[in-house]
């Protein structure tokens, strides 16, 4: 493990949307700056995701300079959204948490609910030190998460997906792989460790950064959506419930809470802490 370095770093502005690979970005409590501090909602106030929705998939958002995201897809006019003014707040449910949050403009739900077909609006999290609690069997008192699905960060590791995708080519449906990282919306990737070394892991430090381990991520359907196209298949879930089950889960990646803040970048050393 002495040679683990961090081999790509990725944010989502916009939950279930495609998101940016940039070469740093600072850490956040909550998680990674400008990450997943967006999401849409159906008109009943639950959040959207490629779970019910897979051409979210090919949606783009580019985070701007004072927490603004710029949204685009293929044959459509970008638009850039800026924060929303202080105000009144909306009531969201993420997976039956009731969650606070704000209503961006209506020119955002018109472009939205354009590219998906049905009436949805952008909302954004705007205090996310105390709007929303990690799930308290999994969390130390005070942790906060933004739209994330459960915690502030998702780390997985290059051998670790080269050993699914071995076991996917001797698999049933050989013909679906190999996949790429990006099916599993990882937070940070790391190289240079053995397959599968992440299931030991209680702890570990990005450069200066540390981080606990809050529990294996179970996998969905959207690691099913080609990210590219938003067609589904039935890989990686059915080579995961035959050799990665854990408990009801099917796992690949573990969930990671910060202990400290700063900034990480590509090509920083990681390290295993107890």
């Amino acid at each position: 493990m002495g040679n683990a370095t961090l081999h790509s770093i990725h944010v989502h502005p916009v939950k279930a949307f495609r998101g940016v690979s940039p070469r740093e970005a600072a850490v956040e409590p909550w998680g990674l700056a400008g990450d997943r501090r967006w999401a849409l909602i159906d008109d009943g106030g639950k959040v959207v995701t490629q779970r019910e929705e897979p051409r979210l998939a090919l949606a783009a958002a580019e985070p701007l300079p004072g927490g603004g995201v710029r949204l685009s897809a293929a044959g459509r006019t970008p638009l850039t959204v800026p924060v929303p003014a202080p105000g009144g707040t909306v009531t969201v449910t993420v997976f039956g948490t009731k969650v606070e949050a704000v209503a961006a403009d209506d020119a955002a739900h018109a472009w939205c609910t354009g590219h998906l077909g049905r009436d949805v609006r952008l909302v954004h999290l705007d205090d996310p030190a105390t709007r929303r609690p990690i799930d308290p069997e999994h969390a130390l008192p005070g942790e906060t998460v933004s739209f994330a699905d459960g915690y502030p960060l998702l780390v997985t590791t290059l051998a670790s997906l080269d050993a699914l995708n071995s076991l996917v080519a001797r698999g049933d449906h050989a013909q679906e792989g190999p996949l790429p990282m990006n099916r599993f919306r990882p937070s940070v990737v790391v190289a240079g460790t053995e397959p599968w070394a992440e299931d030991s892991w209680s702890g570990l430090a990005i450069g200066e950064v540390a981080f606990r381990v809050a529990k294996a991520c179970g996998r969905c359907v959207v690691t099913t959506t080609d990210q590219s196209t938003a067609a589904r298949g039935t890989e990686p879930l059915h080579t995961l419930a035959r050799h990665r089950r854990i408990g009801r889960s099917l796992v690949f990646g573990q969930n990671l809470v910060p202990r400290s803040t700063g900034t990480i970048r590509v090509g920083d050393p990681v390290r295993i802490l107890a």
